[in-house]
């Protein structure tokens, strides 16, 4: 794909595009919580991609995190810029605008890990948490083992409890986190 992006075919980009599009989209919007503003943060991450192909590096991890992460810091910077403007004759402290962005990262992260993570997790832990479901209602459920159901919660639920612990601070890409 990024060979493909790299010699400038249009194809790569729709094929990108269809593929992270709405997981772009919902990472954002959950940042900022505004439709226009999710829009806005979804064609600058796909302009970005498109001008530096060359930016992402497949050591560093897979396509989807890269483009989750440069979502997270795109919508990060936005949220920034929207809070700091005086809104109602005021602005958010700089502790209480920190204290946003740190609740939208985590329920950001959230959200990319639950979608993330492989259906059969996933599927269970929908059960428990959407219909209340125990483990053994659960099982039943999911047709698999009271052992098996209690696995995959565990496992989706240890997934799940590292969105609030603050991922490694990588080196943003030149010109990136501010306005495109």
């Amino acid at each position: 794909m990024q060979q493909r992006l790299a010699r400038g075919e249009a194809a790569a980009l729709a094929e990108l595009y269809d593929r992270f599009a709405s997981l772009v989209h919902n990472l954002a919007h959950r940042v900022l919580e505004d439709e226009t503003a999710a829009d806005r943060v979804t064609r600058e991450v796909f302009g970005y991609v498109w001008e530096n192909p060359d930016a992402y590096d497949p050591q560093q991890g897979s396509l989807r995190a890269w483009i989750a992460m440069l979502t997270q810091r795109q919508a990060v910077h936005r949220l920034r810029e929207s809070q700091t403007a005086p809104v109602d004759g005021g602005t958010l402290t700089a502790e209480a605008l920190e204290e946003r962005i740190r609740e939208v990262s985590v329920a950001a992260r959230a959200d990319y890990i639950v979608t993330s993570m492989p259906a059969p997790l996933r599927a269970a832990l929908e059960l428990a948490y959407f219909d209340r479901r125990d483990y053994r209602e659960a099982a039943a459920a999911l047709g698999v083992t009271e052992d098996e159901a209690r696995r995959r919660l565990r496992l989706g639920l240890q997934l799940l409890s590292t969105a609030h612990v603050q991922p490694p601070r990588a080196v943003s890409p030149p010109g990136y986190g501010r306005a495109l």
